[in-house]
């Protein structure tokens, strides 16, 4: 049996409100973080037994033994970026669980990016690894002078990143345990579900209309509380009048389509929808236990498991009914997974389902029928407070919150438990998370932080649809007002719907004020895949670019004239600069066996780097340019413009080069004895690929920053890279491009 031997504090299941960061003390650090260690942890001893760490509960993800681990890693590499800490604990583990799987397809491989046979370690050297870590931020707290208010700029931020990240895979982590087959977990003590019922069950579920209204959406810079970045910038659209279902959609309402086999029917989904029913062989939402047989989704060796066994009799203490199906009524043929334990269906409480089944739902509804857009979400809040007002706007802050938030109940509650909005729309937060009708991108204005450049923009993808007003687990920044939170159509998650419809003007055509990523976004491994629009002919929407700038690099005209400045000439810029760099490094007698060129694009510096040096990393962030630069390794031709080609010349020692495409200089890049960067210009945020360099080069390696323009020369660097290297010379390189000559500035860094 699982024991409190994954605890390093104390078992909780009570959440502290978010801090604010104008206010707050030392103290108030100090109890935030030990509550956020602790719910993290306590969520795991549900689990029946250690072993059940290392079982895969979706065979698109890790096992939870990552996710244990994961969040104590983030801390250590943010306080690491920001200088809170000067020293790693365990470099291996910080590779080891550094990044997740957010899987980009519902069919994508097996979970494990290892190959499906790694060797994780055992639990006891992870949980020594969590205390650590907790000491060492406790000692970070008392140590670190605090001035406030807490800004993007202070030190502090990592720590809050990190608490918040923390919170976020209490999501994570709880979504995946409810995933495991029943037999594998335990109802922890102290762990309360929500009321299966309210005073008047739900048997019906109204549209509202709501009036033409003028929203804003955004979070200021200045607001006393922590956010992510996708939360930062402004949107202002008038949204036209529209209607919307009083409740979220409940699984009485939801029992309704799955009785028309609606799962069966292939007019009601989409095509990516329709696609993912037949993979995963879906008759029912995810959550829902039958006695049928239904596949499990999980992997590894759980992936012949199902949750759909029942023989309606007891599950992990549920009372149940003990009749024969044939003598069951309709309702009686399914029950509820609920984290810990399956349960009589409580029909009252908002259905699981994934952005999938709710269009699939939306049609079945009958025309006009759809989500709602970002900006109806906010409507139909009712009127909020100024964000000018502070701390006092937002329903986090509130003494009582009248949701089914911050860990009220370990559940879902009857749609109708608390009370609505003022314009009569109940759950706008809490009780599980909404899919809407927008895809997940950067309001105007959007730009990352450089502790965490990548967190929500490689999302900003046409792929991603938004969830909006937290969850029953939802705590700090994600039971905020300004929470905007995203995935893949298919995922999992404590994630709900509600109806929304038009209202037309005399007109055919409805303007929607969801916005749409026009951005085309090359993956590597399945190239571009169109941003379809799932809504019927007679609605617009807005088709806006990606707010994620790397992806404006991936169309095929900037394909070609990478190619042309890359390949097209004798000494091009990539060419010219790793010449000069490796002739200077020879001079300085450093070691010739390990450099990395960091925004490689097309691959033509890591080809020249190959000539000089025995093992090449090239890393480039851009899915298209990468690709290219793989396929000429493996002595494949590019067409490009004009109906030229390209083909990779002799003389370079290809089998010396590992291409990687990469959003940040990752734990994994360790050890080169050269680092060229040459991506400034294009990178979304500089600071976040300057921040570790330092500690990808040897102790006697060197350091080359190129820059085309001069922009990136000592001058520009040196609030960056000064605290652990030091410029030891500038050089200018002539390179040729397009049939001119043009000179580049070059500057030499060492370990200080």
């Amino acid at each position: 049996m699982a024991t409190n031997q994954f605890l390093t504090g104390v078992k909780t299941f009570q959440s502290l409100p978010l801090i604010d960061l104008s206010t707050c003390t030392k103290d108030d650090i100090r109890a935030y973080f030990i509550n956020s260690y602790d719910l993290n942890e306590s969520i795991f001893l549900g689990l029946k037994d250690v072993s059940v760490l290392y079982k895969c509960p979706d065979r698109l993800r890790l096992p939870l033994i990552f996710y244990y681990a994961h969040t104590a890693v983030v801390y250590v590499n943010k306080l690491m970026l920001a200088g809170l800490i000067q020293e790693r604990l365990d470099m291996n583990f910080e590779t080891m669980f550094e990044t997740g799987v957010d899987e980009m397809s519902w069919d994508d491989t097996e979970n494990y990016r290892m190959g499906g046979s790694y060797k994780w370690p055992d639990i006891s050297e992870v949980v020594e690894y969590r205390k650590k870590v907790r000491n060492i931020i406790l000692k970070v707290i008392e140590d670190t002078p605090l001035e406030v208010p807490i800004t993007m700029d202070s030190q502090w931020w990592a720590l809050m990143m990190g608490m918040e990240h923390e919170r976020i895979h209490l999501e994570t982590s709880s979504v995946l345990i409810r995933q495991l087959p029943v037999k594998l977990v335990q109802h922890p003590e102290g762990w309360v579900y929500g009321p299966i019922k309210s005073e008047k069950s739900v048997q019906s579920n109204d549209m509202i209309k709501v009036d033409l209204a003028v929203v804003t959406m955004g979070k200021p810079a200045d607001f006393p509380s922590y956010g992510w970045d996708n939360e930062y910038g402004e949107v202002t659209c008038q949204v036209p009048s529209f209607e919307a279902s009083q409740f979220l959609v409940t699984n009485r309402e939801f029992l309704k389509f799955v009785e028309d086999g609606g799962y069966l029917k292939r007019d009601l989904w989409t095509e990516e929808g329709w696609q993912w029913v037949n993979f995963r062989e879906a008759k029912h939402p995810t959550f829902w236990c039958c006695d049928q047989g239904c596949k499990s989704g999980c992997g590894a060796d759980l992936a012949t498991e199902t949750h759909c066994n029942l023989h309606f009799g007891e599950q992990n203490g549920a009372a149940n009914g003990h009749e024969p199906q044939a003598k069951r009524a309709k309702t009686q043929q399914y029950k509820f997974r609920a984290i810990f334990d399956i349960l009589d269906m409580p029909w009252d409480w908002p259905v699981d389902a994934n952005y999938h089944e709710a269009k699939a739902f939306c049609n079945w509804k009958g025309p006009g029928y759809r989500l709602p857009a970002e900006a109806e979400h906010h409507v139909i809040r009712g009127p909020q407070l100024p964000a000018s007002k502070g701390p006092a706007c937002d329903i986090i802050f509130e003494k009582k919150i009248d949701a089914n938030l911050n860990f009220k109940y370990g559940s879902s509650t009857p749609v109708n438990y608390f009370p609505p909005s003022k314009t009569g729309h109940y759950d706008v937060f809490g009780n599980v998370w909404e899919w809407v009708e927008d895809h997940f991108n950067g309001l105007t204005g959007f730009h990352t932080h450089f502790l965490y450049d990548d967190f929500s923009s490689p999302c900003f993808d046409g792929k991603h649809n938004m969830i909006l007003g937290g969850s029953w687990i939802s705590t700090g920044d994600e039971a905020s007002r300004f929470a905007r939170f995203a995935f893949r159509r298919h995922f999992f998650q404590h994630c709900g719907f509600r109806l929304a419809r038009c209202i037309p003007k005399g007109s055919n055509t409805v303007d929607l004020p969801v916005r749409h990523v026009e951005t085309e976004v090359f993956v590597l491994g399945t190239g571009v895949q169109a941003n379809k629009t799932y809504l019927e002919n007679n609605m617009s929407v807005q088709r806006v670019p990606s707010t994620n700038t790397v992806y404006r690099y991936g169309g095929m005209e900037t394909l070609d004239g990478i190619l042309e400045l890359e390949f097209g000439f004798r000494d091009s810029f990539a060419a010219a600069v790793v010449t000069q760099c490796a002739n200077y490094c020879k001079e300085l007698g450093i070691s010739m066996e390990a450099a990395v060129h960091v925004g490689t694009a097309t691959g033509r510096g890591a080809f020249e780097m190959s000539k000089h040096f025995e093992k090449v990393l090239g890393i480039e962030m851009c899915g298209r340019l990468i690709d290219a630069a793989i396929r000429l390794a493996r002595g494949q031709t590019i067409g490009f413009r004009d109906g030229n080609d390209v083909k990779l010349p002799s003389g370079y020692n290809v089998d010396r080069i590992v291409f990687k495409q990469l959003t940040w200089i990752a734990n994994e890049v360790e050890g080169h004895d050269f680092v060229l960067i040459t991506h400034l210009d294009r990178a979304q945020n500089p600071k976040a690929w300057l921040a570790r360099l330092w500690e990808i080069l040897k102790v006697d390696g060197v350091l080359a920053i190129a820059s085309k323009d001069g922009k990136w020369g000592e001058e520009a660097l040196l609030p960056h890279l000064e605290n652990r290297l030091k410029c030891i010379t500038g050089q200018e390189v002539s390179y040729q491009e397009r049939g001119a000559t043009d000179t580049a500035t070059v500057t030499f860094w060492k370990h200080k």
